[in-house]
């Protein structure tokens, strides 16, 4: 069953993660933008709860490899869900996260997994 709270959306490419952010709330779902992983981890701390969080891993200042490795995520009971041109499936199920998905990303496909995990408000 889908969980509610919102998604955590972890870019830095300021026009994917606006654009990320606008279909998302579209289709009713509450989205949280971040520019990278430092800035993802203070959500976090911060005490948000997301359903999901859409992770990049080519960041500055933090990447999405060492964003899952911190403790503060280990914590979280969010999936992850890993956006990016630059790795594998292999890669990803090996490092834990619940899916990974190619940039650029199909729209309906990531609205569908989206949908598997976090509800609409």
């Amino acid at each position: 069953m889908a969980q509610s709270g919102p998604i955590l959306i972890v870019e830095d490419d300021e026009d994917v993660r606006e654009a990320m952010v606008h279909v998302l709330q579209a289709e009713g779902y509450d989205a949280v933008p971040a520019a990278d992983g430092v800035d993802a981890l203070g959500h976090l701390q911060a005490g948000l709860e997301p359903c999901l969080i859409l992770l990049d891993l080519m960041m500055p200042r933090m990447s999405g490899w060492q964003f899952i490795e911190h403790q503060d995520v280990r914590a979280s009971r969010a999936p992850i869900v890993v956006v990016s041109a630059y790795s594998t499936a292999d890669e990803m199920r090996s490092a834990g996260v619940a899916a990974y998905m190619r940039k650029p990303v199909d729209i309906d496909a990531l609205l569908e997994l989206v949908a598997q995990h976090c509800a609409r408000h």
